[in-house]
């Protein structure tokens, strides 16, 4: 019971702290999936609404599934509706996120969202993480708790990407930014990205370490997207630069949106969501980057009390929620799912 309170409690912050920067996005438009986007990988497994406004995306023992944005951005903001599958989804990884890794194989750039499935329905952890120029061997990962049953209804999950900094938000609160530094030099994203969205086998690594792998009884996992949403001025990839005039002025309108500026309102938001939800942050992990924190982390000798050496919270821990009967469906035989092989272990 304690246990289910603490969550009725987390969940009633969590809309109240969602209201405070709720008119950011009012206006943010959405496209249909033809505008877009384009299928990745999956082929069956990619399902298209009637009105070409949400996607459902699954993985089975076939095969996991994905798609992309049908363009490249310098810049924007990215953002779309998901629900995550329920039940037992230990090893499933879904990922939104931004990448050039297809055009530069060995300096790529990366922005992401990834949702770590879990033994138990509805604790799904989400992970974030910036890379530039191929910094993947010092990734910038940060993971969290959600203070919702992301199975239950789609909640929003956006970045905005500017030349000056990073936002990730959830359901219009954000939750983690990153302001260039000087000294971030090419670590900090600058070239060109698509947008893509994914469900895959993540069994060697996701959940524990890869201590527990998929289970396809369980099959077929569903991801759904809708209300799917690209503002910012589209790009060459290879030259790094807009394609169409204007683009000067879609930066503008992008730098001066609701959403890319940070409030003190804004602020106090994202500071109440780590210090209840973050389990993890690579700003006080001082075992794998022994020679000090990243130039951009804001640490402090209070919060520092909060974590561990490996930047792992002291405070924030999954816990099981309570949970009824688990019931799963069988699924035929077939190959291996596929998905994302570039992705930092957890």
């Amino acid at each position: 019971m304690a246990v289910r309170a603490g969550f009725l409690l987390a969940a009633a912050a969590w809309v109240w702290l969602s209201a405070v920067a709720a008119s950011a996005f009012d206006d943010v438009p959405t496209a249909a999936f033809d505008e877009r986007f384009s299928p990745l990988f999956g082929d069956g497994n990619l399902v298209r609404s009637s009105d070409d406004r949400s996607v459902r995306l699954l993985l089975d023992r076939r095969s996991g599934s994905g798609f992309m944005s049908s363009d490249y951005y310098l810049h924007g903001f990215f953002s779309a509706s998901i629900k995550l599958p329920k039940d037992y989804t230990a090893g499933v990884v879904v990922a939104f996120y931004l990448s050039n890794g297809d055009v530069y194989e060995k300096t790529h750039d990366e922005l992401d969202f990834e949702f770590l499935g879990s033994r138990w329905g509805g604790q799904w952890r989400v992970q974030t993480n910036v890379y530039g120029n191929g910094s993947t061997s010092h990734g910038r990962e940060e993971r969290y708790l959600l203070p919702f049953d992301p199975t239950l209804e789609a909640h929003r999950y956006s970045v905005l990407w500017a030349p000056t900094h990073i936002i990730f938000y959830i359901d219009d609160t954000p939750i983690r930014e990153v302001i260039r530094h000087p000294d971030m030099g090419g670590d900090f994203p600058a070239k060109p990205m698509a947008l893509y969205a994914t469900i895959w086998d993540g069994s060697a690594w996701a959940t524990e370490g890869g201590k527990y792998k998929v289970n396809y009884k369980y099959a077929p996992f569903a991801s759904e997207f809708s209300d799917l949403a690209v503002v910012g001025p589209r790009a060459d990839p290879v030259l790094r630069a807009p394609r169409g005039a204007g683009d000067d002025q879609d930066l503008l309108g992008l730098m001066t949106a609701d959403y890319a500026v940070m409030t003190p309102q804004k602020r106090a938001a994202m500071r109440a969501f780590r210090a209840r939800h973050m389990t993890y942050t690579v700003c006080y992990d001082a075992v794998r980057y022994a020679s000090g924190p990243f130039p951009e982390c804001d640490n402090s000798d209070e919060e520092r009390e909060n974590f561990s050496a490996w930047g792992e919270s002291k405070t924030v821990v999954m816990r099981p929620r309570a949970r009824g009967r688990r019931r799963g469906r069988k699924a035929g035989a077939g190959a291996g799912a596929r998905g994302r092989a570039d992705v930092a272990s957890s």
